[in-house]
């Protein structure tokens, strides 16, 4: 067979999605390592051990956003706003570690002699915490509590912050770029708008179908299902965000009043399936040389966002409703990031920029919070007591 044959993403690909499936279920069993930390380190492995062994393609892009889209929905439907209005304490703490993690990440990354315009991006993905790690987490470890209620919350507001900040320097770049004010605002405010607006009017249509249908508890989460792949496929066609419509998505429909079963979290299979393909695809797209280049930076980086979240959320844990040392906790949780960063910069990559290419610092952070991140969210649950005895390790 020729050299081509194998590299055929036709054959690459679903021959890394069994590798990283097999791996994941033997490496937690033996280990109790999260399965998504093991999917991450299979197809970073894989993606380096030969040039072109796992390519990216337009079709694998679409299905990687396809599997966050899921995700995003469900971590939206399970966001209650009116928890907000009773508790704002909850909100103040969001903006403030947000605010506080950019600005720190900044000029840490200033201090490293990055450019501004690589420093803003920085500090805004900084921001985000990766929602795909800390639902699947969440999922696989059967956890329920304060912590585990607040981090949900918390990193559905950090990915709206992180998009919305993403999305300002964005255009900022481009209008310095081009000198066109239009299309500065189009790839910012505008562009965060139509997203928001397009998931929720699918938020508003398919739980009405359900509702004609009258039999919304059997046939919601298929339904659900096909309208996210859409939104997805539309959202990736028009140049929207995904990230923005899928969260509004579940948002709405939430308060819609359709349910989902709580035996098809993550979408049962087919999540599944998604979530190993999202997190091969994610690691699979960074270089052991990027990595490696910017891991002094990245280190720095991610003890810094760590040390920031971790303080800034604690400091508001009394008031909040809290004891110290469950806020404590819940800032720990926060640490993952991956998912949201790399999809992010894959849907700008129509615009030229190149970030990943820039931003080698991002490369090796990526690579630590995806490994990392998920057992640190993992422990903190364990040690708030949020996670069933049958399911520690």
């Amino acid at each position: 067979m020729s050299e081509s044959f194998f590299l055929s993403p036709n054959l690459a690909w679903p021959l890394a999605l069994i590798l990283a499936w097999v791996a994941g279920e033997f490496g937690h069993r033996r280990t109790g390592l999260p399965r998504i930390s093991i999917y991450g380190l299979v197809g970073f492995v894989l993606a380096n051990l030969q040039s072109g062994l796992l390519p990216s393609s337009d079709s694998i892009v679409l299905l990687a956003n396809i599997a966050f889209g899921l995700i995003l929905f469900e971590l939206g439907y399970r966001i209650n706003l009116r928890w907000l209005r009773s508790n704002p304490w909850l909100g103040v703490t969001s903006l403030t570690e947000a605010l506080l993690t950019f600005i720190a990440v900044f000029y840490v990354a200033q201090a490293f002699g990055v450019e501004i315009i690589p420093s803003l991006l920085l500090a805004s993905l900084a921001m985000a915490t990766s929602p795909a790690a800390i639902l699947r987490v969440v999922n696989e470890e059967h956890s329920s509590g304060q912590v585990t209620e607040r981090i949900l919350h918390l990193s559905a507001f950090n990915c709206v912050l992180a998009v919305f900040t993403f999305k300002v320097v964005v255009g900022l770049w481009v209008f310095h770029t081009t000198g066109d004010i239009l299309h500065a605002l189009w790839n910012s405010l505008v562009f965060l708008m139509f997203s928001a607006l397009l998931g929720g009017l699918f938020g508003i249509a398919v739980p009405a179908l359900l509702s004609r249908l009258n039999n919304s508890e059997r046939d919601a989460t298929v339904v659900f299902a096909i309208a996210v792949i859409a939104l997805v496929a539309l959202t990736h066609a028009l140049d929207f965000s995904p990230v923005l419509a899928t969260l509004a998505f579940g948002l709405i429909a939430r308060h819609r009043r359709i349910a989902l079963s709580q035996a098809e979290k993550n979408f049962g299979t087919l999540g599944n399936l998604l979530t190993v393909l999202l997190f091969v695809f994610m690691s699979s797209t960074l270089e052991w040389s990027m990595v490696m280049a910017g891991a002094g930076l990245a280190l720095v980086l991610v003890i810094v966002r760590f040390a920031v979240k971790t303080l800034a959320v604690a400091a508001f844990s009394h008031v909040g409703g809290i004891t110290w040392r469950k806020g404590v906790l819940t800032g720990v949780a926060l640490t993952p990031l991956s998912a949201f960063v790399i999809l992010l910069l894959e849907q700008t990559r129509h615009l030229g920029i190149g970030l990943i290419e820039e931003l080698t610092a991002l490369a090796a952070i990526t690579l630590i919070l995806e490994v990392v991140g998920p057992i640190v969210t993992h422990w903190a649950l364990v040690l708030a007591k949020e996670v069933p005895d049958s399911d520690r390790s």
